[in-house]
């Protein structure tokens, strides 16, 4: 049996409705359990999107089964994730997650599933990510990098019970242990300010925690060397996203990704890559100095704000 769908919604039926799309254009989704998590509105300027979501979801078709859990208070976006993972990790081994914003390739499931199925018995990797960042160069079909991710991702029930909530602990951790430069791909990315943030009330990120709780066990993400999902939600309308930005968009794969069993260990080359890939945006971040006084204000707001988002690449959004 493919592993079943955990999808999280909140107040976006044009985003959740190109999601349900996606998803059920893999030919694995009628062998599918899809449990739908939709939150309630938060305050009234939410509700007429909490509630045009919820109509949509009585309309769903083409999976194994439905279960949509609608929420009576607003669980918000932590939560909301958090509690909805564990749930469907009661019921089964492995669970598929993905939110409202995410459109995946109909190569998708099939991915998450052989990996799940794969690396089952490798207690040293816990996550799979359907999405890799758009690095310069080739990459492998697929490859580890330590942590976690969160745009359309799998893990397992013993990997999930890894996940350390408390944001204090996790940064206290990675300090004693002089690790915040590694976490920060060696200073390149801001995942300890997010941590930061986290832990001052900031943001209401559970994958900082989620990628954290990973990096500090030692254990690995799966990535696919092309991507099989793409975020379409970095449009102002999630809570963490305030505007349009294109460095995290990737063309999704026009073919299968395969899971080939490769050495459980990190891929430096993958990794320095990553690294090299936001070291590119700060250093067109830093050129604006040098940029006459009117352009220099319109790009200095673009590039602080790409910079942002991909700080926030982990820092989700209901």
């Amino acid at each position: 049996m493919p592993a079943p769908v955990a999808l999280f919604a909140y107040r976006r039926p044009q985003h959740l409705e190109q999601t349900i799309e996606a998803l059920r254009a893999n030919p694995e989704a009628r062998e599918t359990a899809l449990y739908v998590f939709s939150d309630a509105p938060k305050d009234a300027s939410a509700a007429a999107g909490v509630e045009q979501v919820r109509g949509l979801l009585g309309r769903i078709n083409g999976f194994a089964s439905v279960q949509c859990l609608l929420r009576a208070e607003n669980f918000g976006l932590a939560r909301n994730i958090t509690s909805g993972v564990s749930e469907v990790l009661g019921l089964h081994d492995t669970v598929i997650v993905v939110e409202d914003d995410i459109v995946v390739s109909p190569f998708f499931l099939r991915f998450m599933n052989d990996a799940l199925s794969c690396y089952r018995d490798e207690a040293r990797v816990g996550n799979i990510s359907g999405y890799c960042y758009p690095v310069a160069g080739s990459a492998p079909e697929a490859y580890f990098i330590r942590g976690a991710d969160c745009w359309g991702w799998a893990t397992w029930r013993d990997r999930w019970q890894c996940f350390n909530p408390d944001g204090r602990d996790l940064l206290g951790q990675l300090r004693s242990r002089n690790l915040v430069r590694e976490f920060d791909f060696d200073g390149a990315m801001g995942f300890t300010r997010m941590l930061e943030d986290q832990i001052a009330g900031k943001n209401d990120s559970w994958a900082v925690r989620w990628h954290a709780s990973c990096f500090l066990r030692d254990l690995l993400i799966l990535y696919p060397g092309r991507s099989l999902a793409a975020n379409i939600g970095v449009d102002g309308s999630g809570t963490h996203c305030t505007g349009s930005d294109q460095s995290l968009d990737v063309n999704l794969s026009p073919t299968a990704v395969s899971v080939r069993v490769c050495p459980v260990e990190e891929n430096l080359a993958m990794r320095a890559a990553i690294r090299d890939f936001f070291v590119q945006v700060n250093r067109r971040a830093s050129a604006l100095s040098e940029r006459p006084p009117d352009i220099k204000m319109r790009l200095r707001r673009m590039f602080d704000h790409l910079r942002t988002e991909i700080r926030n690449h982990v820092a989700r959004r209901t």
